[in-house]
């Protein structure tokens, strides 16, 4: 894989959520990701997280499997697990052990909770990391809170903040620093995403009440709004320029409210308003499915979608002048480059067979 990446090796300890998507993140910009398959993991074919690395399964409950991850992470540059804390070092596998054996090694670990704390042990999903950051209160209409898909605690909260972490830990290995420990907590990751809001909140410029915000729909002119067609148009028009260019668009005056907006866009479908917008600065954009999106004129420009093995899905990002990504390839077939990859660690055709027979290369 060609990126600014190139050169890097990270060992992957297969899982779910954010420590595949921080790994498929770094693969996508040239490192090379080993995943180390755990047999019985979730998963589906093509799924894009897992693209663009090498796989060997392992039964890591015998210490052979576990032997095997020892001496891939001996000569790594960095490791990536997202189990509850313990359970690495349960398996001989923590970071204690691992770094003393490479002292380069940066080893990346994200869970819900974080690594301490009174709720580090417990069991979640990205509405309840999101929940206690003050974010979740704000999603949503004025009735009450929405949940609003995995987005923010998992991906961006988690795996995107752990992709950073590693990129910067490397960063200062290469620096002549030593290997170390990067505790991505999603809870932290998405609390830190509202940055802003607080910032505006503290400038009493934000309450708690939903859709009572400039950026969260108490705006008519940063809202959602029902077309003819029953579809809908996102409206961003919040500097007065474009509220001008907007209101004018929609043959309404600056005096406009709520009620004036929907009803004129309402009278017309959502392509026709696309069309009516189009060159304009009133910051109008169709809302659309995940199936309209890859064809979107704007996204088919840029290639913000690719098709692998008949998946579509996004593409690599940010792009790269000097250093650009090669495209991504889709996943194969789970634990199918095992052989090659023990063979590169310098196992002998005997010892991969003997693995294979005692169960511990699947």
């Amino acid at each position: 894989m060609a990126g600014p990446l190139t050169g890097l090796t990270i060992v992957e300890l297969g899982g779910i959520g954010p420590a595949p998507f921080a790994a498929m993140m770094l693969a996508d910009h040239g490192a090379e990701v080993i995943r180390v398959e755990r047999a019985g993991m979730i998963g589906f074919a093509g799924d894009p997280l897992r693209r663009s690395r090498r796989s060997i399964s392992l039964d890591l409950k015998q210490d052979a499997g576990r032997e095997v991850v020892r001496r891939l992470a001996a000569t790594a540059d960095g490791l990536i697990e997202g189990y509850r804390p313990g359970v690495m070092e349960r398996l001989g596998l923590g970071p204690e052990a691992l770094i003393a054996a490479n002292p380069r090694l940066v080893y990346g670990r994200v869970t819900g909770w974080g690594q301490d704390g009174p709720l580090a042990q417990s069991a979640g999903h990205d509405i309840d990391y999101l929940a206690i950051t003050g974010l979740l209160h704000g999603i949503g209409p004025a009735e009450r809170p929405v949940a609003p898909v995995n987005y923010l605690a998992d991906y961006a909260g988690g795996g995107m903040m752990l992709a950073f972490g590693m990129v910067a830990a490397l960063l200062a290995v290469q620096r002549g620093g030593a290997g170390q420990v990067i505790d991505a907590a999603m809870s932290d990751g998405a609390a830190l995403v509202g940055g802003l809001t607080y910032g505006l909140r503290a400038a009493g410029q934000w309450c708690d009440q939903r859709e009572a915000n400039l950026l969260d729909g108490g705006s008519p002119t940063y809202a959602i709004y029902r077309c003819a067609d029953g579809k809908f148009l996102a409206l961003g028009a919040i500097e007065p320029q474009f509220r001008a260019a907007l209101l004018d668009g929609l043959g309404l005056g600056m005096e406009a409210g709520r009620e004036d907006i929907a009803a004129a866009i309402a009278t017309r479908s959502r392509d026709e308003w696309e069309t009516h917008f189009a060159g304009s600065d009133a910051c109008v954009a169709p809302v659309l499915d995940l199936s309209e999106a890859p064809a979107h004129p704007h996204n088919r420009a840029r290639g913000t979608f690719i098709d692998l093995d008949g998946v579509i899905q996004p593409g690599p990002a940010p792009r790269y002048s000097a250093t650009p990504c090669d495209p991504p390839h889709a996943p194969g077939q789970e634990g199918a480059d095992g052989d090659a990859i023990l063979v590169g660690l310098g196992f002998s055709p005997q010892e991969i067979a003997e693995l294979r027979a005692g169960g511990v290369l699947k």
